[in-house]
């Protein structure tokens, strides 16, 4: 059964992640070791839309990515002891594809599901939606390592 959800403050309590870069706005549902679904709320606020692209604002799709790959690191580090000595680290990516642009007042369903978990590293099958339309996919690899 999964776990109740993550809000913000939660989130920032494992996350090193902080403004501009926290991609992450709550956790719906929350297996750890198996799985995690959450949000992000796109907004027109978002400082990247200054520049991608002016008078045409979409989501890079590298931050597309990034948030989802924030979501499966919630999903690791509540599942670890201690994850205030732990940092996350983006290991690797496959098979990423971009099936529709993300705008303001969009609202990104991030879901992932473990494929393959060894020690401190995961192997993650992501998917990120709009409404029911997927937006983005990608395997995600990431590693737990040790904070100095």
């Amino acid at each position: 059964m999964a776990e109740p959800a993550m809000e913000l403050t939660d989130i920032l309590e494992l996350l090193p992640h902080r403004y501009p870069i926290l991609l992450v706005d709550r956790i719906l549902e929350i297996e750890p070791g198996a799985r995690v679904v959450a949000l992000k709320n796109v907004t027109a606020n978002e400082s990247f839309f200054q520049g991608h692209f002016p008078g045409y604002p979409v989501m890079p799709g590298v931050l597309i990515v990034e948030a989802m790959a924030q979501a499966g690191c919630v999903m690791m580090l509540s599942g670890v002891e201690d994850p205030q000595n732990k940092v996350p680290f983006f290991a690797g990516i496959d098979r990423c594809k971009f099936r529709r642009p993300v705008v303001p007042g969009d609202q990104l369903r991030l879901e992932l599901e473990v494929l393959r978990q060894r020690g401190a590293s995961c192997k993650l099958q992501g998917q990120a939606l709009v409404g029911e339309e997927l937006a983005a996919e990608a395997e995600i690899m990431a590693v737990l390592g040790e904070r100095s």
